[in-house]
């Protein structure tokens, strides 16, 4: 691991991904997890403010970078529910089949480098009656904007933590056996369109 991603990517994440308009994303979503809760991709924990603690027994965080597990650390302290990290990436879930009641994805499929092994895993530990809550930015409807991430992806891709700007969020999650329940998406108002086209909602196993 270079300097750059030590150092410098968790703290550029945090920032990105902490803006108002992307916190009101998470906020659509974050309040509907409960029970025992799997969080994906957990990052510096910006969803766990959102979380319902009357709702939520436990948030196992699944989290490969330890810098990031470390700003996400100081967030748990100040929730009063349990949150749990598992130190591996999105693709290996040491959890057993059909433990969990809520699998919760934000902002993380893009950056997964096999997201179908990934959703594969997720849904393997959901029980069933569960839910997967996903909240993702991905390829653009419109043609002129699905050209620039198209362009840019191989630039952006690097510099920002292995994010993919072009997934077909959708297809992805079907693909992988989930059927979409409810869906909404749209441009993020305020950010670079090329990264701004939001899909949200949930699909059961």
């Amino acid at each position: 691991m270079g300097l750059y991603d030590k150092y410098v990517l968790p703290r550029f994440i945090n920032l990105a991904c902490g803006t108002k308009q992307i916190a009101y994303q998470r906020k659509k979503v974050v309040p509907e997890a409960s029970g025992r809760v799997l969080e994906v991709g957990i990052g510096p924990g910006l969803n766990l403010p959102f979380y319902d603690p009357d709702k939520v027994e436990l948030v196992f965080g699944l989290e490969p970078a330890a810098e990031m597990r470390e700003l996400a650390a100081v967030r748990a302290d100040q929730v009063p529910f349990k949150v749990e990290f598992i130190d591996l990436p999105g693709e290996e879930i040491p959890l057993d089949d059909k433990s969990v009641d809520t699998v919760l994805l934000t902002f993380t499929l893009c950056t997964i480098p096999d997201g179908l092994a990934a959703l594969k895993q997720m849904k393997r530990v959901l029980k069933p009656g569960g839910k997967l809550i996903f909240c993702e930015h991905g390829s653009a409807p419109d043609e002129a904007v699905k050209k620039w991430q198209d362009r840019i992806n191989p630039i952006w891709k690097p510099i920002a933590g292995g994010c993919n700007l072009n997934r077909k969020i959708p297809q992805l999650i079907e693909q992988s056996g989930f059927n979409i329940q409810t869906m909404e998406a749209g441009y993020i108002p305020g950010a670079p369109r090329f990264a701004a086209y939001n899909y949200w909602g949930q699909a059961s196993g």
